[in-house]
């Protein structure tokens, strides 16, 4: 009987829960496989009651639960791990603990779902030894050597959905809305988002923006009769010159967190447009609920995947969707290039025929 463990790292995202139930269901069946959860990532191998055993009882009516039943950390990578020690917060290396309790635990294969942050400790413990399987997971969409990563359609349509409740308000008062989006340094929630519900300008950080493009967007919408606007903004997006708004800067274990520049297109756009401007900040409502079709049959084919790697022995590489089927690739590859708009790609000429201004003309 194999022996696999897994754990959910980072941010939670939509479709969490559909994994690990994919994975024990069919590690269980299967292969007649012991499944153990690994609580809080990579902390549950260090803390005390870190580990439960997950059958198929304990997965039970999962799949539509948003969040993990796992836990998750977003800061617990065990090479850079804060502590309190003698009453003073320092920072340790934790990774020979780690792996030294994974040893002992005798496991066949540790599937790791996470995002960039997680999936790079899960690559490092791989050098280290451990057998470990990648289940990319981020609503940013920003991992490499993947079309998509779960969490992502789910999060895109609670944004469009806010586009679509803001069309109505700013038709209404006449009102400039503009609506800040997750995604770190890449914009494919504002983007898509912001086509499928019918932005007017989007904001994303592959182009950086002028503020004169924007303005002239509004004011030919007025002129022709349209007294509001809608602007889908990324949280990574940036002026032309300038650099991204920081709500909380970093260190070796915190990662800089964006937010703010909803607001200072609000400010900048209120004072020279003459037009009643609004900012919305959807924030973590795009992380939360339950997952979408696609996302729950993604994350179903994924970790089952995840689990035929493990038993096939293929250890350091990561799940993906590539042209519509589930395949494997790398960790390393995965890491190496962060995935990002791509400017000549057809969305990006999709959305400039469809007249939506990008802030760059």
């Amino acid at each position: 009987m194999k022996k696999i463990a897994i754990l959910t790292g980072g941010g939670d995202a939509p479709g969490l829960n559909a994994v690990i139930r994919a994975v024990v269901k069919t590690a269980v069946q299967q292969y007649g496989c012991q499944v153990l959860g690994v609580r809080n990532g990579f902390d549950g191998f260090i803390d005390e009651g870190g580990l439960i055993p997950l059958g198929l009882t304990e997965v039970r009516g999962i799949l539509p639960r948003g969040g993990t039943i796992l836990g998750a950390a977003n800061r617990g990578n065990p090479f850079v791990r804060k502590i309190i020690r003698d009453g003073v917060e320092v920072v340790e290396d934790t990774s020979n603990r780690v792996l030294e309790n994974i040893n002992k635990l005798g496991l066949d294969g540790l599937i790791v779902v996470g995002g960039d942050g997680t999936l790079q400790t899960a690559r490092d413990l791989y050098h280290l030894g451990v057998p470990v399987v990648g289940v990319p997971k981020t609503i940013d969409n920003d991992i490499g050597e993947t079309d998509f990563t779960f969490g992502f359609d789910t999060a895109l349509n609670t944004a469009m959905e806010a586009i679509d409740k803001l069309h109505s308000t700013a038709e209404s008062h006449h009102r400039v809305m503009v609506l800040e989006l997750m995604g770190r340094d890449a914009g494919y929630i504002a983007l898509y988002a912001g086509i499928a519900g019918g932005a007017d300008v989007i904001l994303i950080p592959e182009i950086p923006f002028h503020y004169n493009a924007i303005i002239s967007k509004i004011k030919l919408r007025v002129s022709r009769g349209a007294y509001f606007s809608i602007i889908a903004v990324a949280e990574g997006a940036h002026p032309a010159g300038g650099d991204p708004i920081y709500a909380r800067g970093g260190d070796e274990v915190f990662v800089p967190r964006l937010g703010g520049i909803g607001a200072e297109v609000m400010d900048v756009l209120a004072r020279t447009c003459g037009i009643e401007t609004r900012v919305t900040v959807l924030g973590h409502l795009q992380r939360g609920g339950s997952p979408s079709a696609f996302d729950r049959t993604l994350c179903t084919r994924m970790g089952g995947a995840a689990v035929r790697l493990v038993v096939a022995g293929k250890f350091g590489r990561m799940v993906a969707l590539s042209g519509g089927e589930v395949v494997d690739v790398s960790l390393q590859e995965a890491l190496a290039h962060p995935r990002r708009i791509d400017l000549n790609s057809d969305i990006i000429w999709t959305a400039r025929g469809m007249g939506i201004c990008l802030g760059d003309e």
